[in-house]
């Protein structure tokens, strides 16, 4: 379980296909140097675990499906990636309740400015309609955010200049594919919804 808030940005020093699966090589620094074989990471928002550590860089085994519905199977070398560790118990939790199970891709249609703000609507696919709600958390590639407005099966959130600095999102734009997680209570809501 996370909360949606990036610890650190890390990024991909190598892609290695084994035996139909991905290994994923993460440069980290700070933040998740002390991180253990076993650990669960989120890795833009998917719950990834720590199969090998290296000096400074962690080790991820991506599964097909894993590759299939989050956009880690998209990643190039030098990309960057934003990462989170799971939360403690008796931490705050400044976020929501993020598992790290992507639901699908969103794509960025547009991108703007706002009052010193960033601006991104998201097109989700539209069998995911019933999980948009009006105020409702989302985690866009890990990030804990809220949801401005919903026209059909297309969103909006806004991100502060913090944010954008302190996670990958300020570097995306038009056409780039973003992991989508719905918060869960949206979730359990959407249940019996007809749109």
């Amino acid at each position: 379980m996370f909360s949606g808030i990036i610890e650190e940005i890390g990024q991909v020093k190598s892609i290695t296909r084994k035996s139909g699966s991905l290994v994923l090589e993460i440069g980290v620094s700070s933040a998740l140097t002390g991180a253990a074989i076993g650990e669960s990471i989120a890795v833009n928002g998917a719950c990834l675990t720590v199969v090998k550590k290296l000096a400074q860089s962690l080790c991820f085994d991506l599964l097909p499906e894993t590759t299939r519905v989050a956009n880690l199977g998209i990643l190039k070398n030098r990309d960057y990636v934003n990462l989170e560790r799971s939360l403690r118990m008796g931490e705050r939790i400044s976020g929501h309740f993020v598992t790290g199970h992507v639901d699908c891709l969103g794509v960025v249609r547009k991108k703007r400015r706002i009052a010193g703000s960033l601006s991104f609507e998201v097109a989700v696919p539209p069998r995911f309609r019933a999980q948009l709600i009006p105020k409702g958390s989302v985690a866009v590639d890990g990030v804990s955010l809220t949801i401005v407005e919903i026209r059909g099966n297309l969103f909006s959130v806004q991100i502060i200049p913090h944010t954008a600095a302190n996670t990958t999102l300020g570097k995306k734009g038009p056409a780039d594919k973003l992991n989508i997680e719905f918060d869960i209570l949206a979730k359990k809501a959407a249940v019996g919804r007809v749109f």
